[in-house]
C-alpha cells in the first residue's frame, strides 16, 4: 500500500501553503493557534532567514523563523508573551534532489514520524509510566513538531500539480543546542549521551510493539521497506566504492584491505538487505541515519542532553543497526577501540531499564541478552561501514576524517568482520 495516495495535514482550516514559500503573519498565527489547542494568537515581530548552507542539507530546503508571539494561555485575550524560534523544511529547491527525496518519501516519512509516531510513543509513555511510582519522566528527545502538511503530485499530464510538503520544528539551536564537527569526532561523553538518546526511543517502540501486541510494520506501513531501502543505498555504495578504491590505492599496507572489500561487492546487496531487515525479538523502529551530523547536544547546568534530528530513514529493523553507525562514523579512534565496550554497556543499561519501566523485561520476555547484542552488533558494524562507504566523499578530503576511516577499515579488516562466514553467509541465508 503507498502512501502516495494520501494525504497528511495536520494543519487548522484552510491550508495556507506558499510555492515559493514567503512565510506570512497570518500562517504562523494559523499553525501557531494550532499547536495550542485552537488559542488565539497574535505574532508581534518574526524574521526569516536560510536555516543551513545548501551542502549541509540535501534532502531539505530549511527555512529559519525567530521572533515573538502573543498566546491566550491564562486568559481569553492573547496576552501571555512567547518566543518564536521554528525551522521549516521544505522539498529541495534543486529539481534532481527534490525527484530523489519524492521517490524515496523521505519527507513522508519523516512527517508520519512526526505526526504519526511520536504521537503514539508519548501516549504509550504517559499510559506506561503513569503505574509506576516513577517520579522523573522519562524524556523522548526529539524536536517538537509545529506544524505538518503533505500533499502528493497530482492534477493531469496537462496540468500537473507538484507535490508539497512542510514540517515546522523547534529550533533546538535557541535553547542552546549545538552541533558537533563531523572532523572532530563524538567525545566520549558526547557518545554516551547520544547512545542513551537512542536507547530510550528504541525502548518506546519495541515496548509498545510487546505490550500492545501489535506488529509495527502493520502500524506504520510508511517505514522505509527493506527492499526499498536497499536498493537505495546499494545504488551509494556503488558510487562510493569506486571512490574509496582509488583512494586506498593511494596508501601503502591497505592493499589486502581493498582486496577483501572488492571480494565482498557481489555480495553487498544481500548483505544490505539481511542486516536491513526486523529479524530477531528487538526489532523496533530505527533512525537508520544515526551519526553526529543528526545530533545535538546542550550542557545545561551540569546537565548533559543529546537530541536527534532528521528522521527520514525512519526504519523497522534491529536496533544495534543505529548504534553500529554511530560508533562506525563518528567517534574517533583511539575511543572507539578503547571504549566501544563500555559504550555497548551503556545502551543496554539505558535499553533495559526504559523497557522495565514501560513494561517489558527484554532477558525474560523477549529471551535476549547482552551477549545477543554483541553478536548483533558485530553484524552491525559490517552495515555501518558499507553506509559509510556509501557516503564516503564526506570523510575524503579530510585528514581527520581519512584516517578515522582507514582505522575503522584496518580494524573491521582484522577483527575479521569483513571476511567471516558466519557473519557474511548468515546475512546471506537471512536475505
Amino acid at each position: 500500500m503507498s502512501d502516495l495516495d494520501d494525504e497528511t495535514d495536520t494543519s487548522c482550516g484552510e491550508e495556507q501553503i506558499v510555492s515559493d514559500w514567503e512565510v506570512r503573519k497570518e500562517w504562523l498565527e494559523s499553525i501557531l493557534s494550532k499547536y495550542h489547542n485552537g488559542k488565539a494568537v497574535e505574532v508581534l515581530k518574526f524574521n526569516v532567514s536560510p536555516g543551513c548552507t545548501t551542502s549541509e542539507s540535501v534532502l531539505s530546503a530549511i527555512t529559519s523563523v525567530t521572533g515573538s508571539y502573543l498566546a491566550a494561555l491564562t486568559t481569553n485575550k492573547p496576552t501571555d508573551k512567547c518566543k518564536l524560534s521554528i525551522i521549516i523544511k521544505q522539498l529541495p529547491r534543486d529539481p534532481f534532489s527534490r525527484f530523489f527525496v519524492t521517490e524515496g518519501q523521505f519527507d513522508l516519512r519523516e512527517i508520519k514520524f512526526y505526526t504519526q509516531v511520536m504521537p503514539d510513543l508519548k501516549e504509550f509513555n504517559e499510559r506506561q509510566l503513569a503505574k509506576t511510582s516513577l517520579e522523573e519522566p522519562i524524556i523522548l528527545p526529539v524536536p517538537k513538531c509545529y506544524h505538518a502538511h503533505y500533499s502528493p503530485a497530482g492534477g493531469t499530464d496537462d496540468s500537473p500539480v507538484p507535490p508539497e510538503s512542510i514540517l515546522v520544528l523547534e529550533d533546538l539551536g535557541a535553547s542552546g543546542f549545538t552541533s558537533v564537527k563531523f572532523s572532530e569526532g563524538l567525545t566520549l561523553d558526547q557518545a554516551t549521551i547520544a547512545l542513551d538518546a537512542i536507547a530510550r526511543i528504541h525502548a518506546h517502540s519495541l515496548s509498545m510493539k510487546v505490550v500492545d501486541e501489535q506488529s509495527l510494520s502493520e502500524r506504520y506501513p510508511f517505514l522505509f521497506q527493506t527492499a526499498k531501502a536497499t536498493d537505495s543505498y546499494q545504488q551509494l555504495v556503488e558510487r562510493g566504492l569506486p571512490q574509496l578504491a582509488h583512494f586506498l590505492e593511494s596508501r601503502p599496507g591497505l592493499e589486502a584491505v581493498l582486496k577483501t572489500l572488492l571480494i565482498l561487492r557481489p555480495r553487498t546487496k544481500d548483505i544490505i538487505s539481511a542486516l536491513l531487515a526486523p529479524k530477531g525479538p528487538l526489532a523496533l523502529i530505527t533512525h537508520t541515519d544515526f551519526w553526529s551530523n543528526n545530533l545535538l547536544f546542550r550542557n545545561n547546568y551540569g546537565i548533559a542532553e543529546c537530541y536527534i534530528l532528521d528522521w527520514q530513514m525512519v526504519t523497522y529493523s534491529r536496533p544495534t543497526n543505529d548504534v553500529a553507525l554511530l560508533l562506525v562514523s563518528s567517534v574517533p579512534t583511539e575511543l572507539r577501540r578503547k571504549h566501544t565496550e563500555s559504550l555497548l554497556n551503556t545502551y543496554w543499561d539505558k535499553l533495559n531499564w526504559t523497557c522495565s519501566n514501560l513494561g517489558l523485561d527484554i532477558p525474560k520476555d523477549l529471551g535476549y541478552t547482552r551477549k545477543d547484542l554483541d553478536k548483533d552488533y558485530r553484524k552491525s558494524q559490517l552495515l555501518a561501514l558499507l553506509l559509510c562507504i556509501g557516503s564516503v566523499d564526506v570523510a575524503l578530503g579530510d585528514p581527520l576524517t581519512e584516517q578515522r576511516l582507514i582505522d575503522v577499515l584496518e580494524d573491521l579488516y582484522n577483527d575479521g568482520v569483513l571476511t567471516d562466514e558466519a557473519v557474511i553467509a548468515t546475512n546471506e541465508a537471512d536475505s
